[in-house]
């Protein structure tokens, strides 16, 4: 195997020629022989047994040929790749130059790895959002927790939103029952949401034992077999029953913590919001700092990289939703009212921005020749067997070290852009006309 010629396309791409030499492409000749004689019928010799020379004075010269290409190509493309050093990123596409006696030539066109023109990483000035912590979130979580442990009251009055219904219902459309429509003793919070759009305020009203027709219409992206069509359900209200809101108290606290008082379980649910809040304005701040610097770098990115990156989003979107592994990724989504198509366009800019960042953050690995301290590498090891609870051995066995390394790099990368960071104030907000002139007068 030899490279002819290696010549730079646009959008990250490389045009590989590549020559197989004749001695290559016998070789592969006769492995396509042997691997085909079996198939060939032959007068006068038993399946297998013809020499190679007959069948192909047959046949032609050129009836092993098209084998022998598939067996040649794999090991002089992986050659090729490998002798002119690049990353690849998707499969090849690939074109036969020419085919004999003489060798094989072939074309490759595929993608690689993006050259990154980095920009302005250190020293950036993004605002940062400086609001304080919103106090009134600790009474909405203290009236969440009230809300969770409520107990449910039988009640004989009619139906209203915030109740707890159970109920029998048996969906219909155009007349006919379908499947997926029907349960016995469903229990729904009224308000809620939880079905479909419409049903749960025609429930307000009902008593125990009453029975009504409930027609709705089904959303556009809901299941393709019921998006858009109306539906008849049938329901009749087993129980109604309203929730009884504990005492914020300090049997509550007793009840549902290691707290003895209320006052200190509420100074603990305070903590934690003011935590989450604090980590989330942190979030934020280095999500618009790595995006500052992703829009400072030039890099065309294949798009063999973003096709890759949304059937990573989608294999992992599809895992988190605890489907039956027997569905196809197509019927996942057509039970979100989606097909593959849709989900990536809708998945596109946040792929773009993955890739955007992976590559900036390698970029800067690269330009500051960033390394692991002695030891980092190890203490991440113990990290992760305290957080699965194994040894560091089974660790090793079950996580690749260079992926590792490539996070805790990228990782150092990401602090980079963090430390060298210039915080800016926010701009100031122009005040409507109406409010200027309430303060002049």
């Amino acid at each position: 195997m030899s490279v002819k010629s290696c010549e730079k396309l646009e959008n990250s791409k490389v045009l590989l020629t590549v020559e197989v030499s004749p001695e290559d492409f016998e070789a592969a000749l006769n492995k396509a022989y042997l691997k085909m004689r079996g198939k060939i019928n032959m007068p006068g010799f038993r399946p297998g047994k013809a020499p190679r020379k007959m069948i192909e004075s047959m046949y032609g010269a050129e009836v092993f040929y098209e084998e022998a290409v598939n067996i040649v190509l794999p090991d002089a493309y992986e050659g090729a790749v490998k002798e002119q050093e690049l990353q690849v990123v998707g499969y090849p596409e690939v074109e036969l130059d020419s085919c004999g006696k003489e060798g094989v030539v072939f074309k490759c066109t595929v993608a690689v790895y993006p050259e990154v023109k980095l920009g302005q990483y250190k020293g950036l000035e993004v605002p940062q959002n400086h609001e304080t912590f919103d106090e009134s979130k600790v009474d909405e979580e203290m009236r969440n927790v009230q809300k969770r442990n409520a107990r449910l009251i039988d009640v004989e009055r009619e139906a209203k939103l915030g109740d707890h219904t159970t109920i029998d219902f048996a969906g219909f459309i155009d007349g006919e029952q379908f499947d997926g429509g029907t349960a016995e003793n469903y229990d729904i919070e009224l308000g809620s949401n939880t079905f479909v759009p419409g049903f749960e305020e025609q429930i307000v009203g009902m008593k125990a034992g009453d029975e009504r027709d409930v027609v709705v219409t089904f959303p556009e992206n809901y299941v393709a077999e019921l998006a858009g069509k109306e539906a008849t359900f049938k329901v009749t209200v087993k129980s109604v029953k309203e929730p009884e809101l504990p005492e914020l108290d300090d049997e509550l606290a007793k009840d549902i913590s290691d707290y003895e008082t209320i006052a200190e379980y509420r100074d603990h649910v305070r903590e934690d919001l003011e935590k989450q809040f604090n980590e989330e304005q942190e979030s934020d701040y280095a999500t618009r700092l790595m995006k500052a610097a992703v829009d400072n770098m030039t890099v065309e990115i294949p798009e063999p990289m973003v096709l890759a990156k949304l059937d990573e989003q989608l294999r992992n979107y599809i895992s988190t939703m605890g489907v039956s592994p027997e569905l196809t990724r197509e019927q996942v989504l057509a039970s979100m009212g989606l097909d593959e198509k849709t989900f990536q366009e809708i998945m596109r800019p946040q792929a773009m921005f993955e890739i955007s960042t992976d590559l900036l953050l390698d970029a800067i690995v690269k330009a500051e020749n960033i390394e692991l301290d002695e030891g980092e590498l190890d203490e991440m090891y113990q990290k992760m067997a305290d957080e699965y609870k194994m040894e560091v051995d089974q660790i090793k066995q079950y996580v690749d070290e260079k992926i590792i390394v490539l996070d805790m790099k990228r990782r150092k990368a990401a602090q980079l852009i963090r430390d060298t960071a210039v915080d800016k104030e926010p701009e100031a907000k122009e005040e409507p006309a109406e409010a200027k002139e309430e303060a002049a007068e």
